[in-house]
Formats: C-alpha cells, sequence, structure tokens
C-alpha cells in the first residue's frame, strides 16, 4: 500500500486537466478521502452541497474542496482546494486515489482458468481463477475477468473492462472499452418471450428462442446482480456511457441511450426505447415497446405506462385495482386540472347565495 499522498503532488496530477487552485501547505500528508463531520487531520473532504457549509467551521480536515464562493471560509480554517465544481473535482480525486492504492490484477492467465480452443486473450489481460472463456471470445488489452466469471463463445471484452468475480458474459455478447461490471450481474440470459398454446381445457406456453445478443458500449457501467436480456431477433443495446445501478432488470430489445442513468430496482420491459441523457429513480418501471426522448427523467417509484415524447421530469403512482375501474379512474384523473378550473370559473360567474 502507498504512503501518504502530498497535498501538492494531488493537485499538481489534477488540475492542469481539471482546474483548480490549491490555497496551503502543499507539504501536508493525505492518507484518505473522507465526509466533512468524519475527516481527520490527513484527509482531504469537499463541500459541494450549501447545506452542509455548517461543517466546514468544525471539520478537521487537513484540506477542503470548496467553490469560489467558499474560499474565504476555506481558507481560514487551514488548507484549501478552490475549484468551480467541487463535486466533479472530488469524483476525480477518487479515480485518481483509486489507481493509485488498489492493487494491480496480475497479468495472465490463471492456471485454474478454462479457455477454449481459438478464445483470444491480449497478452495484457487478466483472466482470474476459475474463469471459463469460450471458444472464439476474445478479451482485450487490459481487461481483467475476476475469479469464476463465465465470456461465452464469441463474447468479447473490450479494453480496459473490468469483469468482478462472478460476471456471467453470455455467448455472443459484447461489451466496449473501460466498462465496469460488478458481481452477480448477467448479461445474455434468455429474454421473457413465450406464446401461448390451448392444449384441451389446459393453455400451456412456447419457448421463443432468444435469437439476439447483448450489445453494450464503451464506459459503461453495471451494477450488482443486474440481469440484461438477449434479444429476440435483434439485439439488446446499451449505448456509450450508460450507468445502472444495482438490481436492474432490462428486457429483451431494450435499447438505452447514451450517458442515461438508472437507479437500483429499475425495471425495463422489453423493447423499450429510452433517449438519450435519461434518469430513472428507484424502482421506476417503463413497461414494454415504449419510447422515451432524450432528456426524460423519472422520478423513483414512479411506473411509465405511455410513451414520453417530451423532455422534462415525470412522476406517477396509482394504485392498483381491477382494471376497467382503474383506466375509468385513470382517464378521471388525467382531466381534475381542467375540470378544476371549469369549476373556478363557474364559480366566479355565480354569485354566492
Amino acid at each position: 500500500m502507498p504512503g501518504p499522498a502530498r497535498l501538492g503532488d494531488i493537485v499538481a496530477a489534477l488540475a492542469p486537466a481539471f482546474g483548480g487552485e490549491l490555497v496551503g501547505d502543499a507539504d501536508l500528508p493525505i492518507t484518505r478521502l473522507a465526509p466533512l463531520d468524519e475527516a481527520d487531520a490527513t484527509s482531504i473532504a469537499f463541500l459541494a452541497n450549501p447545506r452542509y457549509a455548517s461543517q466546514l467551521a468544525s471539520t478537521q480536515a487537513a484540506c477542503v474542496i470548496v467553490a469560489p464562493a467558499q474560499r474565504d471560509a476555506a481558507v481560514a480554517r487551514g488548507a484549501a482546494i478552490v475549484a468551480d465544481n467541487p463535486y466533479l473535482w472530488f469524483a476525480r480525486l477518487t479515480q485518481w486515489w483509486a489507481a493509485r492504492t488498489r492493487a494491480v490484477a496480475a497479468v495472465g492467465v490463471h492456471a485454474s482458468a478454462v479457455v477454449e480452443a481459438g478464445a483470444r486473450i491480449h497478452a495484457t489481460a487478466s483472466v482470474g481463477p476459475w474463469v471459463y472463456v469460450g471458444a472464439g471470445a476474445e478479451i482485450g488489452p487490459g481487461a481483467v475477468i475476476g475469479p469464476h466469471g463465465h465470456i461465452g463463445a464469441g463474447a468479447a471484452v473490450g479494453e480496459g473492462t473490468r469483469l468482478a468475480p462472478r460476471v456471467t458474459l453470455m455467448d455472443a455478447c459484447r461489451i466496449g472499452a473501460r466498462g465496469i461490471v460488478h458481481s452477480g450481474v448477467v448479461i445474455g440470459a434468455d429474454g421473457f418471450g413465450f406464446a401461448p398454446e390451448v392444449r384441451g381445457d389446459d393453455q400451456h406456453w412456447v419457448k421463443i428462442e432468444q435469437l439476439g445478443a447483448v450489445l453494450i458500449g464503451d464506459d459503461v457501467e453495471i451494477g450488482a446482480n443486474t440481469c440484461i436480456d438477449r434479444g429476440a431477433l435483434a439485439d439488446t443495446v446499451l449505448e456509450d456511457g450508460v450507468k445502472l445501478d444495482n438490481l436492474i432488470q432490462v428486457g429483451h430489445n431494450v435499447r438505452i441511450g447514451a450517458h442515461s442513468a438508472m437507479a437500483g430496482c429499475v425495471g425495463i420491459a422489453g423493447s423499450a426505447k429510452i433517449g438519450r441523457h435519461c434518469t430513472a429513480g428507484g424502482g421506476a418501471i417503463i413497461l414494454g415497446h415504449l419510447e422515451l426522448v432524450d432528456h426524460v427523467h423519472i422520478t423513483a417509484h414512479t411506473v411509465v405506462t405511455r410513451s414520453i415524447l417530451k423532455p422534462g421530469q415525470y412522476s406517477g403512482l396509482f394504485p392498483i385495482d381491477d382494471n376497467a375501474s382503474w383506466e375509468k379512474n385513470a382517464a378521471t384523473l388525467r382531466q381534475l386540472h381542467t375540470l378544476r378550473e371549469r369549476l373556478r370559473a363557474l364559480e366566479k360567474r355565480s354569485p354566492a347565495p
């Protein structure tokens, strides 16, 4: 484990690319990153949300990253890094710190791994213990496949992508460069597709074979135990920069546009099309075959039951009922604002008794 970092060295490493000015002692030793209220004399912290400004005077942090508006208050208590966007600067700092302190995966293929004929593994990649790599699979430069991983036949892992232990990338599925996939993720399981068949007095389900794949772009992060189903005929697609939290279900033939982000437990049903720079709060549900245009933001636990063709923020939760009653009540609910305005207009025209 590396020793303390010198505060001046931190700023020298990050400021040329991301800006920021150091005010104070450049020789201060930094041993960890910490929240304002838990920082000690060798910690670096940040202040981005004004509601925590009161902690600035009391924090024991060696250095605090602040916006220009908090410069004087920060300098009055000690060293400070002044940046236009303290939260973003801190995010960059966490990346720098992780690259400096995390153990580096051993390059090469572990003796316990099983690599089928025709698989191509770059000399700088790391394939951990008990990994399976299928025939014709490709693992790019600097990629890391954690222990017990499964890389299916014809699958591909891009340059610098890291798969944590027990990640499954099924046959013919692909993920681009610099991805991060956390433990328990399954990419390319069968989508949920069955045709009903009546046999006598019984209804049975006939499986529709899922013949597509999953294609994932660059710089995508996928949280633990998230499942992304392969397409039925065409492919399920996640474009560049998509960020998915833990325990998310992405159905078959879904398309998620570049740089969209979904919080935990979101469910996206099959063939939904989600635009670029969209977000969904935790527990939100997007029904199948719907379209969300770019820059649509869904709040937590909202159930999206219709396509959204105008950018903006949307919310909605409605009690369960039998379907006929629910549809009538939902239709009435959508007219409540109009009905209220009509009632107000009538009240203005009618004198009080």
